[in-house]
């Protein structure tokens, strides 16, 4: 397997070109700044109506209509919610120069067919492991997030450089990029959302947490050894992997995860997995997805209610409360939670 890293990065094939990020949120406002640091010619595509175009504007960017920024660009980066994309595609499409390159940070769109972009221009992906923020510090502290690179048409005979430089621009070479296509990026982003990252590692947590208080611990006990405790570990696995978790864990802790774990995660697990990634395969998942977008979010407003509403929720805020060195982070979180709710 190839890493592209900075020593391969020979040429800049983005030299003279205007970049457009079209959305500036999270991802969005993270590549902007780094490209603009690298030296790149930015331009921020935002509704004139929207948050984001004074945001933009006050970071020092130019900005324009999303049809007027896409039509000033070599590359265009649709950095907006993926369910945006298709609506805001179809705003730029005849804006889009002839040769230009249309850039995604996450293939869903294109995989799944909501997008169908013109046959002369290029269409690439260029999808940090990690988010904007992460990006953004990362690249400011001299290093970079790694980054997955995919082409799903090459009209110019330049897209796999453009991605690269684009990637060098926002910091993933300092990470290394690899090749992947938008398929194996779409579908291994959603089952790892879905079932590890964050459904798996979610679910896991509170029902863990239910277990304990419904035996009769106090709530704030389960609390710290289901939720608050796991950073440590994730951040063990982050830095070398099982070998440093064990390394750093008690005997009687390793001893408990290699034999109890498997009765928790087990083959009837695995089998549900597979189910998950079969749906994800198939379209199902994005099928469901775009209808509940297409229905208003009945069903994702009420999960979202019901989940931080949750004791565990309560419990944590209360905690947290207390821990003036999570203060900033769990005002932000707090503050998101009680919106939802």
């Amino acid at each position: 397997m190839k890493i592209w890293t900075e020593a391969d990065h020979q040429r800049n094939a983005l030299s003279g070109q205007t970049i457009a990020v079209i959305g500036y949120g999270s991802q969005g406002r993270a590549h902007a700044r780094n490209l603009k640091d690298a030296g790149h010619d930015v331009v921020i595509g935002a509704r004139r109506s929207g948050g984001s175009w004074k945001k933009a504007g006050d970071d020092g960017f130019r900005v324009a209509e999303p049809a007027e920024a896409a039509a000033q660009a070599g590359l265009i980066a649709l950095l907006t919610p993926d369910m945006a994309q298709a609506q805001v595609y179809g705003q730029i499409e005849s804006s889009i120069q002839p040769g230009a390159a249309l850039l995604f940070a996450h293939g869903f769109n294109i995989h799944f067919g909501s997008i169908q972009p013109r046959a002369d221009i290029d269409v690439i992906m260029v999808a940090p492991k990690g988010p904007g923020d992460l990006v953004r510090r990362q690249y400011e502290e001299g290093r970079g997030v790694p980054c997955l690179r995919a082409i799903a048409q090459d009209a110019t005979d330049q897209a796999a450089d453009k991605a690269l430089s684009y990637a060098h621009g926002i910091g993933g070479t300092r990470g290394g990029v690899i090749d992947t296509s938008f398929q194996e990026e779409t579908e291994t982003d959603l089952f790892g959302e879905q079932v590890v990252l964050c459904g798996g590692t979610a679910e896991l947590v509170i029902q863990g947490f239910e277990t304990l208080v419904e035996a009769g611990y106090q709530p704030e006990v389960a609390y710290f050894e289901c939720l608050h405790e796991l950073k440590l570990i994730v951040d063990l696995l982050h830095e070398g992997g099982m070998a440093k978790m064990y390394e750093f864990i008690s005997d009687t802790a390793a001893y408990g995860d290699l034999t109890r774990g498997p009765r928790i995660i087990d083959a009837g697990t695995r089998e549900r997995m597979r189910e998950v990634l079969s749906e994800i395969q198939s379209g199902r998942f994005a099928r469901d997805w775009i209808l509940e977008n297409q229905a208003g979010l009945p069903q994702h407003r009420a999960l979202m209610r019901q989940r931080t509403e949750h004791e565990i929720e309560r419990v944590g805020r209360a905690l947290r409360g207390r821990m003036s060195w999570l203060k900033p982070k769990a005002d932000q979180s707090d503050n998101a939670a009680e919106k939802a709710a």
